[in-house]
């Protein structure tokens, strides 16, 4: 079989308005993840391991987020002369300008540069997925089925698969329904937002989608218009992801990922010496523990000083823990400081925070600090650059913006 020409395009513009504060000043790809990581990472170092040498990334929401962190795509072997990596923002000065309205539509204002770069098989990430898999195994599927698109699937209990797309499959792995985040799912297999597609069968069926549309409002999102699309047409094959994947779009599930981590064998293992997950990042002391710190069961990032007692819990790098503050079952993001005295429980605490002496932040009760609410979830988060004043309480559940940028 002749050689291929594949491109791996990732899909990091989302705005990702479902984890609330700690998106607002970022995009969700860029938020950090088990202490020194970035979401992007997973699928930058997955395309590294699987032999990718063409890696493009599109951003939209707050690219500059972004940009510090891809810089040359050195850690995942993307600096090259040739190939490599190209971030594609968004742009003005054509037809296909402007911010798009979802991924298949952003795949289509980029169709001029795609076009031109002229790959066989174009294989499309996600930026915020947590797992590990050679793309190359899927690929070679997708290439035996003669397939016009090949979307990689994972299972998930049926109450939550509405969020995402669900297919059904016949004994050939052809996908025989597809239905875009269903009311009423029939089925718990859904799309892991990793799709493989035929590049000219996706331009052409891209066009031919906007015209339909007459050019204005017809493309969002894959689920919408074009996999139904593809799908009708009988060659669209459904590839299982075997092991640990997470959508971490969410407070719970981004929280929930976290503690993962701290399973006796972690699902995921994201040091694997085989399949290390690889991110840039600046080089710091190792953590200091000091003689009256007491660590149950955390991650502790280089650079932290821990005074206090941290328990089922992850602190980034630079995290300080003063004496007798208590930290249990959070996630403790760069720069934050936890003042002597201080409580920080089931809670998500973004970078640069101060929590001041004897401070409570995701304490049962009433009262407490004026803050947003949510309802439905206990887990407190507060957004980057606040300050907690010595003895406040912030109660369980609640939210509290990030300071302005201005």
């Amino acid at each position: 079989m002749a050689r291929r020409k594949i491109l791996a395009l990732i899909l990091a513009g989302g705005k990702g308005s479902r984890l609330d504060v700690l998106t607002e000043q970022r995009a969700k790809p860029a938020m950090p993840f088990a202490g020194t990581y970035r979401l992007i990472d997973f699928a930058l170092s997955n395309c590294m391991h699987s032999g990718l040498s063409d890696v493009w990334v599109i951003e939209q929401y707050r690219p500059h987020s972004l940009n510090d962190h891809l810089a040359s795509g050195r850690p995942w072997d993307l600096d090259r002369s040739h190939g490599g990596l190209r971030v594609l923002p968004p742009y003005q000065g054509s037809d296909e300008e402007g911010f798009a309205r979802g991924n298949a539509d952003a795949i289509y204002r980029h169709m001029t540069f795609l076009r031109e770069f002229d790959p066989d098989i174009l294989l499309v990430l996600s930026a915020d997925h947590l797992y590990r898999m050679d793309y190359m195994e899927a690929i070679d599927a997708h290439l035996d089925h003669r397939a016009d698109a090949t979307v990689v699937t994972t299972e998930v209990p049926l109450q939550e698969a509405g969020r995402f797309g669900t297919v059904e499959v016949d004994e050939r792995s052809r996908v025989t329904d597809f239905r875009y985040k269903p009311d009423d799912p029939r089925s718990g297999i859904v799309t892991a937002e990793i799709f493989i597609y035929d590049a000219p069968t996706l331009f052409e069926t891209l066009d031919s989608l906007v015209e339909e549309g007459s050019g204005e409002g017809m493309l969002h999102d894959f689920g919408d218009e074009l996999l139904p699309k593809l799908v009708e047409r009988g060659r669209t094959y459904a590839y299982p992801l075997d092991g640990y994947w997470k959508d971490v779009g969410t407070i719970e599930s981004y929280w929930g990922a976290h503690m993962d981590l701290l399973a006796p064998t972690p699902a995921l293992a994201i040091d694997d010496r085989d399949w290390p997950m690889l991110t840039p990042g600046p080089q710091r002391l190792p953590a200091r523990i000091h003689r009256s710190a007491r660590i149950d069961n955390s991650l502790i990032a280089p650079g932290c000083s821990v005074a206090g007692e941290v328990a089922r819990s992850v602190l980034a790098p630079g995290v300080v823990v003063e004496k007798g503050a208590v930290v249990r079952d959070s996630v403790v993001l760069a720069g934050t400081v936890i003042g002597a005295g201080a409580h920080v429980i089931n809670a998500i605490i973004d970078e640069d925070v101060t929590v001041g002496a004897g401070a409570t932040i995701g304490v049962e009760g009433k009262g407490g600090m004026r803050v947003r609410r949510e309802r439905g979830s206990a887990i407190t988060v507060i957004g980057r650059r606040r300050t907690i004043g010595a003895n406040a309480r912030v109660p369980a559940g609640g939210r509290m913006d990030p300071e302005s940028e201005e």
